[in-house]
């Protein structure tokens, strides 16, 4: 007969914070949220079509990240120029086909978010941000 070794108990580490975040699943939560809202907006939208729509319906477009929420455009509009938002839009524009030189190319996607003002707020781009 073989005798049965007895393999010593190995002791368990703490596991690592690289480690915790892959069991769980889930995406690893940010040390700081309001560090993802300053690169939420990208730049506002600035075209006769946006003056219009602000001067008519107290809106203000901008130009913010691909996986930009309305929730997170809501809050950056919000904490930045210290405005309340009634309600955020978003639309996504395809890149256009077209031609570089001689070969073909494409221009990069873009998304808009049109964020409606309340009665009484307003942004004006024109001043400093504080």
């Amino acid at each position: 007969m073989k005798s049965a070794s007895v393999k010593p108990a190995a002791t368990k580490s703490a596991p690592t914070k690289a480690a915790a975040t892959k069991s769980a699943g889930t995406r690893p939560v940010p040390s700081n949220a309001s560090t993802r809202l300053y690169k939420v907006l990208i730049a506002p939208v600035v075209s006769e079509k946006t003056t219009m729509i602000a001067d008519k319906h107290n809106q203000v477009a901008f130009k913010v990240v691909q996986d930009a929420t309305r929730q997170e455009v809501k809050a950056a509009v919000e904490m930045l120029f210290k405005v309340q938002v009634d309600k955020v839009q978003i639309l996504n524009r395809r890149g256009k086909e077209k031609k570089f030189g001689r070969s073909p190319g494409r221009r990069s996607n873009l998304r808009k978010a049109y964020v409606c003002l309340k009665a009484g707020q307003e942004i004006n781009f024109a001043e400093e941000v504080k």
